[in-house]
């Protein structure tokens, strides 16, 4: 829920585009003066120690979100690093849900 990513053909890179609630969003900017994507980057990291680059750095289309991420960890712990980010994103949204 919540997330789209095309398919990263020969690249370490994807750069998924993120559905953030209307109240996380809100309360980035209010509480914090960040924008959504980078309010989301840093709740994963403290969460998880996952690290992304939130995509408004890379001049995205207005309301609409992303995070820059290679995927090379070791192959054995590919799949906790995606059960991590996994369990992360269905908290966040679960918490910020409209």
């Amino acid at each position: 829920e919540g997330i789209t990513c095309n398919e990263a053909e020969g690249a370490m890179y994807a750069f998924p585009k993120i559905t953030i609630p209307k109240r996380a969003q809100e309360h980035a900017l209010e509480k914090y003066g960040q924008q959504p994507d980078l309010f989301y980057s840093l709740e994963l990291l403290r969460a998880t120690g996952v690290c992304v680059v939130p995509g408004s750095g890379f001049g995205q289309r207005d309301g609409t979100w992303h995070f820059r991420t290679t995927f090379l960890p070791p192959e054995d712990q590919i799949e906790v690093v995606a059960d991590r980010f996994g369990d992360f994103h269905q908290s966040f949204m679960d918490q910020w849900k409209d």
